[in-house]
């Protein structure tokens, strides 16, 4: 038997626990029947005994933030009919778990500069979630699709690019509202291969505080993602 309940600190996020005792986030899908990415789709019984919820499994090693969360991520910073910038949404695989926390109330617009990534994230995410708004277009020009992209809620960015931190804070200065999150998935081997991953992550976080954000937390992502960190700050005022 399939048993899920809600997580402690996160609102849209679940823990299942499947038979055999093994534990694993999910989330409640927004599409129910359909899978985005291979991902396993579980039925549990309802709150007060009514019909059943489906659920979809997120493993760590396929996004980042389901490792940051478990690796202790403080705050979720987006929830239930927030608008969200995600830049980097290659073909959408954590773009779907933070839709389905949103809801449909919620909006999510998906940045991604890749026309083949951007093609999947069309046809297996945006076509069937109302509340994903894809944009093929370069995250170093937040300028170009400002005609899409109002106010925002919250920030998340996962970009290949050896100036991650100055992408979100540029990104931020034109969407991110006052005192918004951002969460910055920092690959320190795509800014410099040669370099010790804890010191490229002490720059990124400078360079973000030196953009107006106050740093709450740097987490790395070991044992899932090597070289890999998650960034949470908060947008105190435009720099």
């Amino acid at each position: 038997m399939v048993l899920v309940r809600p997580h402690d600190r996160f609102g849209g996020v679940f823990v299942a626990t499947l038979d055999g005792g093994a534990a694993s986030l999910a989330t409640r899908n927004l599409v129910k029947g359909r899978s985005v990415y291979g991902e396993q789709l579980i039925e549990a019984e309802g709150e007060g005994g009514k019909e059943e919820v489906e659920y979809r499994l997120w493993s760590p090693y396929n996004s980042k933030l389901a490792a940051a969360i478990l690796r202790g991520l403080p705050i979720l910073p987006f929830g239930p009919g927030d608008r969200v910038l995600y830049l980097g949404a290659a073909t959408g695989t954590t773009v779907s778990h933070v839709s389905d926390m949103i809801g449909e109330d919620g909006v999510i617009y998906a940045v991604e500069f890749s026309s083949r990534p951007a093609r999947d994230l069309v046809a297996n995410v945006a076509s069937p979630r109302r509340n994903v708004v894809p944009l093929v277009a370069d995250a170093r020009f937040p300028e170009r699709y400002d005609p899409f992209v109002g106010e925002v809620d919250a920030l998340y960015c996962d970009v290949a690019q050896p100036e991650q931190a100055r992408i979100l804070a540029d990104n931020a200065a034109l969407y991110l509202k006052p005192g918004g999150a951002a969460l910055l998935a920092v690959k320190a081997r795509s800014i410099d291969s040669t370099r010790d991953p804890g010191r490229i992550y002490t720059q990124e976080a400078n360079i973000l505080r030196g953009r107006g954000f106050r740093v709450e937390r740097t987490t790395q992502l070991r044992p899932y993602d090597k070289a890999h960190a998650m960034i949470l700050a908060f947008y105190e005022k435009k720099v």
